[in-house]
């Protein structure tokens, strides 16, 4: 179980650096060490089994220690968004409430705006000690190893609660078990052919699937070395690629497109990697053809939090000839595309993306009727729209909400925006459907111009002739400075579409 694989990499090299950390090595040994003493410390606290523990800050080496001591004892763990506001905090902390909430320093003052709504709890703060808080060290010192020795874990308990970005509305607490984010690194290990040699670089929050479980936990199961970043930052990233024996990393396409609008980008050395991982929006060829010129294969994963998230992958050697596609169904997972009846859809006909496996959420926390509308016989509906080729590879079109229907016409967002992203004066595309008396709906572009470009509405338009059919060109184009995103980058289709209504 998860519970183990600190202690049995410990067991087996236990001088080997599990986690490379600014100014904070630790090897297996120490932090399984460090897991033992946490998980003591929580049982003398008063967590037990089905308890929540929370986490909000950076990423560092005590948020994964509380990932793992949570597993020794049967704990719920949420590690939450520092991006978000008190009152999105307070939201959260209160529909899943902790026994012990963990915070950095600079979360603190935030923290203490809303600590007396929150209850009885315990809160322990990393840094110099605040005031009404228990210190780190402290909170260690009080470790029990006896009152863990009855400690006893069903595999099918949950043991991680992450909050959607509410990008679709309120977010809902997805619950994985241990079995789910063992399976998901068994995906993960058969779509990077992870080795024990292998150093991760870990630049995305920790607070998000994609941080957490695309390469980090199943690095740690592997007995790899994990390099942790506590946030992403381009020349840090360059400095590890460069210099820190590097050979996988995750970035999503935003921290791509900052890393190659970098002076650093053209020079950098990434001989050390076998490929990069992406995924979380869509990709836009451009990123993906200037990944390549280095010489480096970029595989997109395709899944979500309710996935944990692998589902669906590409592999290195597939990489460059199926350039666009996400893969094919993870090795431990089942992939069906259905249409609105439910039925199977044909090879190249775009349905709707269900997947079922040991790696897909137990549910959502409290939230009997969103769990049903979702899950159905273990599959689970991800309201995702995408077909396949005639070797089963996917290419996703978009989210089936996204989806306009103009004129009868079904249009899917994904495709437009791809060939606009294309040019290199746009530096960000959305396409969204406006109620029309006429045509039901028209299709709006939302453009954001790159820095010093002079691009208007009409040429914006001229880049889809010939392309794609008319009926799915936009009536409307709207130049804008910014597109609202989730903390990964993703556009928020919602806010945008809510920002072009107070335009209309």
């Amino acid at each position: 179980m998860l519970a183990d694989w600190i202690a049995n990499n410990a067991g087996r090299v236990p001088d080997k650096t599990a986690i490379r950390f600014p100014g904070h090595d630790l090897s297996y040994a120490e932090l399984a060490a460090l897991v033992e003493r946490v998980a003591g410390a929580l049982a003398v606290t008063g967590v037990r089994k089905g308890d929540c523990v929370a986490f909000l800050g950076f990423n560092r080496p005590e948020m994964l220690a509380l990932l793992f001591a949570s597993a020794r004892l049967g704990a719920l763990f949420m590690p939450l968004n520092w991006r978000l506001a008190g009152p999105e905090h307070l939201q959260m902390l209160q529909d899943c409430p902790p026994a012990a909430l963990f915070v950095e320093l600079a979360h603190v003052p935030q923290t203490d705006a809303y600590r007396a709504a929150l209850g009885d709890l315990s809160l322990v703060s990393f840094g110099p000690p605040a005031a009404g808080w228990i210190a780190w060290e402290e909170f260690c010192a009080r470790a029990d190893a006896a009152m863990l020795r009855d400690a006893e874990v069903d595999p099918e308990a949950p043991l991680l609660i992450c909050y959607t970005s509410g990008s679709t509305g309120k977010p809902k607490g997805v619950l994985l078990t241990q079995r789910a984010i063992e399976c998901n690194a068994a995906n993960s290990a058969d779509m990077h052919d992870l080795k024990p040699d292998d150093v991760i670089l870990t630049t995305l929050p920790l607070f998000h699937v994609g941080g957490l479980n695309n390469q980090t936990t199943p690095a740690l199961q592997a007995g790899c070395t994990v390099v942790l970043h506590p946030k992403f930052d381009a020349d840090a990233t360059f400095d590890a690629i460069e210099h820190g024996g590097v050979t996988l990393t995750v970035l999503v396409p935003a921290q791509l497109d900052m890393m190659m609008a970098h002076r650093r980008w053209a020079s950098a050395d990434f001989s050390s990697l076998r490929m990069i991982t992406t995924g979380s929006t869509i990709v836009p060829m451009q990123v993906i053809r200037s990944v390549h010129d280095k010489g480096v294969p970029l595989v997109q994963v395709y899944g979500s939090t309710e996935t944990c998230p692998i589902a669906v992958y590409m592999k290195a050697g597939d990489a460059m000839r199926k350039a666009g596609s996400t893969g094919r169904a993870g090795r431990h997972c089942q992939l069906r595309l259905v249409d609105k009846d439910g039925l199977d859809v044909a090879q190249g006909v775009t349905g709707e993306i269900l997947i079922k496996g040991d790696n897909v959420m137990s549910g959502y926390w409290q939230a009997p009727q969103a769990t049903t509308a979702v899950l159905k016989d273990g599959w689970f509906r991800s309201g995702d729209m995408g077909h396949l080729d005639d070797e089963g590879f996917l290419y996703v079109d978009g989210r089936s909400k996204d989806m306009i229907i103009s004129g009868g016409e079904n249009i899917y967002p994904a495709e437009i925006e791809n060939l606009l992203i294309e040019s290199p004066d746009i530096a960000e595309a959305s396409v969204i459907g406006r109620p029309d008396g006429r045509w039901g709906e028209i299709v709006v572009a939302v453009v954001v111009p790159r820095e010093n470009s002079t691009i208007n509405g009409e040429q914006v338009l001229k880049l889809l002739e010939g392309r794609i059919a008319r009926f799915k060109h936009p009536k409307e184009v709207v130049l804008v400075k910014a597109l609202p995103k989730t903390a990964l980058g993703k556009i928020r289709k919602d806010d945008v579409r809510h920002m072009i209504a107070q335009t209309a």
